[in-house]
């Protein structure tokens, strides 16, 4: 994938001139693209790969347009959503017998999400399946319900939101300031007993102290290391599954995984059951190793 991509250039009618562009790029028949993904995945021809992304770049700005609410520059955004296109040709498996679309739908949302969770604010926003859930549905919920889209939303509209996105409503009001944008530090505000100052007079570190920080932080690199150590007893697809349905933010479904393996829905959420005990028989193998570790060091006498 050496050859260049069409580029959005900056200014009035770079857009257009770049869809305009990638139009010209033909659409591949099946078994087209099957001969081509095939000769990507044995030889690593590159020149394939390049007709695999070039005839997908619509897909690409079609997914990208989604996603024009944020903010940020739309190049960018179909930029990160070809990174996406990429990643899926390189992972594309052609006797799977379903389409690359597909496939790579997937990878390309969720590269243009990650795109816009690093870059939309300066605060740093959720990251788990719920929280990404919210950042990327509020406008269109507050919408649905006709909340305005500025300013703070009634009791009423916090809990309508945090029900039908499943968060609470604590989850919902900051979500709701932060799309509203960043705000300075030294912004004026005015207390509800008249007080007055800057919104930095009023923030509260809500941290934990170091100490908890730091034996918080060792338990957390325990569990993964007991985590990575146990993924390795499940063979390439199982692990697959298992962290994709399990481990991921954005879980895929059984649907498309039962694509990606041309298996049954049943047969994917079978191999997932079994997954999960197993790593959970290696996590608590390890943890009673630990365990017994310990207690051996604190049985020795001291010297």
């Amino acid at each position: 994938m050496a050859q260049s991509l069409p580029s959005i250039v900056s200014g009035e009618g770079g857009l257009s001139r770049y869809l305009e562009e990638i139009r010209r790029f033909p659409m591949l028949q099946p078994e087209e693209e099957y001969m081509l993904a095939k000769r990507y995945a044995e030889h690593s021809d590159t020149t394939a790969a390049h007709k695999l992304v070039t005839s997908h770049l619509r897909l690409v700005a079609k997914i990208a347009m989604g996603y024009r609410g944020y903010g940020l520059p739309i190049g960018e955004v179909i930029s990160e959503g070809n990174v996406g296109l990429m990643q899926a040709v390189k992972k594309f498996e052609p006797e799977r017998g379903f389409r690359l679309a597909t496939y790579a739908m997937w990878w390309i949302k969720a590269s243009i999400q990650e795109y816009i969770l690093r870059s939309w604010s300066l605060v740093k926003m959720g990251t788990t399946a719920n929280q990404k859930r919210l950042f990327f549905n509020l406008r269109k919920v507050k919408s649905k319900i006709q909340a305005l889209d500025d300013g703070d939303l009634n009791p009423e509209q916090v809990q309508e939101i945090a029900t039908r996105l499943n968060v609470s409503k604590e989850e919902v009001v900051s979500m709701n300031r932060r799309l509203s944008g960043d705000a300075s530090l030294n912004a004026p505000i005015r207390a509800s007993e008249g007080e007055s100052g800057e919104w930095q007079d009023w923030l509260v570190d809500e941290h934990s102290n170091q100490e908890e920080m730091l034996v918080e932080q060792d338990e957390l690199e325990n569990r993964r290391s007991m985590l990575a150590g146990a993924l390795s007893v499940l063979n390439d697809r199982e692990r697959r599954i298992f962290e994709a349905r399990r481990l991921a933010d954005d879980p895929m479904t059984l649907e498309e995984l039962s694509a990606e393996f041309d298996i049954s829905r049943e047969r994917v959420r079978q191999i997932e059951v079994r997954a999960f005990e197993k790593v959970q028989d290696a996590v608590k193998a390890a943890a009673k190793r630990q365990m017994q570790a310990l207690r051996t060091v604190e049985a020795s006498p001291a010297h």
